[in-house]
């Protein structure tokens, strides 16, 4: 990664106004993952709400983003997130907190957000999207994340449940003992909610990125 340079993410809730809770449920859901994707090494500082539906971080190692995105999505339930992903340079200081910071990553994640909400009348809809100076590397991620996001939008909250505690216990069997199903159902669920499609894109992306960012 050269120096200043970051990668930013911006994030809104879809179909916020219909949720009357939902300030409540998304301060919930990122105060516990700002502890554990900051733990982890997932992101620099803590996310800061922007908007009363929107919140945004700056990201630790580029590679690492692939797992945020799908971590992110796993642990927000019932809320779904779109996504846009910029990578650029930061001026000044990196501090808490994140709202107060600028620069050309967060320019690039605004844009890239935006590009995912004007896709709504388009032939299909996208969830994440990803805006750099490098417009190979742009075009070969959004496709990437078009597909993807095509499988995420079918997947039930029963697999979504299951995919949780699997990517948690990373056993079959110590996943359906926690589940309380058999070690089939639990199979099933994984297969059948495309989790391994999903490990595959957060595989393939992390050699994308390195490629192109190193």
């Amino acid at each position: 990664m050269k120096t200043n340079c970051y990668a930013v993410l911006i994030a809104d809730v879809i179909g916020s106004s219909a949720r009357r809770d939902l300030r409540a449920v998304l301060g919930q859901r990122l105060a516990l993952a700002s502890r554990a994707h900051t733990k982890s090494k997932f992101i620099r500082l803590p996310y800061s709400v922007t908007a009363g539906d929107e919140f945004q971080t700056i990201t630790t190692e580029y590679s690492r983003i692939p797992e945020l995105i799908m971590d992110l999505r796993t642990r927000l339930r019932p809320l779904r997130l779109r996504m846009g992903i910029g990578f650029g340079t930061v001026p000044g200081r990196i501090q808490s907190p994140v709202n107060r910071l600028g620069g050309e990553a967060f320019l690039f994640a605004r844009g890239a957000l935006e590009r995912i909400k004007g896709s709504a009348g388009s032939k299909f809809a996208v969830l994440t999207a990803f805006q750099s100076r490098d417009k190979v590397f742009d075009s070969t991620a959004n496709l990437i994340y078009a597909l993807h996001d095509t499988l995420v939008r079918r997947i039930t909250e029963k697999q979504w449940e299951t995919i949780e505690v699997f990517r948690a216990r990373r056993r079959l069997e110590d996943a359906a003992k926690t589940l309380g199903l058999d070690n089939s159902t639990v199979s099933r669920n994984l297969k059948r909610g495309y989790f391994w499609q999903m490990e595959e894109t957060i595989a393939g992306m992390k050699i994308v990125i390195e490629k192109h960012f190193g």
